[in-house]
């Protein structure tokens, strides 16, 4: 009997613990960025689209690059490479502390980190960005530490 208790509070932690991990990120069943290689973003200055083939798993949370050499920096420094807010809209963080979707075509590197934007129907976010980023910066880092604390 203790040994099944054991073994249903190892899987609960290990459930809890997963899904802390990933609750909060901009996911399509475990995959980011809509499959595009976080690596490219900072490292080409460019979106490109991620190979099944050269997927790396981030605590649970599944990226696609684009390269053998994306890939082992990708496990290498998986923090550097993800992008900000969990991949959600980092104007939509700032402005009213939502979690919007992004096009990841739509991007801006800011000291090293990627900051995803939503651009769709006649809306581009990252040009709102532009016009207060330092504003909407600080207050999407605030929005974003209050969201991922509940």
């Amino acid at each position: 009997m203790k040994k099944h208790i054991a073994i249903i509070l190892v899987f609960l932690l290990h459930f809890f613990a997963f899904s802390q991990k990933t609750e909060h990120r901009n996911l399509d069943n475990k995959l980011a960025i809509q499959g595009y290689d976080p690596v490219s973003y900072i490292e080409q200055n460019k979106a490109v689209k991620g190979k099944k083939e050269f997927a790396v798993n981030v605590n649970g949370v599944i990226y696609y690059t684009s390269s053998a050499k994306n890939k082992e920096l990708l496990k290498k420094f998986p923090t550097k490479y993800e992008p900000a807010y969990g991949g959600w809209c980092a104007f939509a963080m700032g402005d009213y502390g939502e979690k919007v979707e992004i096009n990841p075509n739509t991007f801006k590197v800011i000291d090293g980190k990627t900051y995803l934007f939503y651009n769709k129907l006649f809306t581009n976010t990252l040009t709102s960005w532009n016009k207060n980023e330092e504003k909407l910066k600080k207050q999407a880092n605030q929005n974003w530490e209050k969201l991922t604390k509940k």
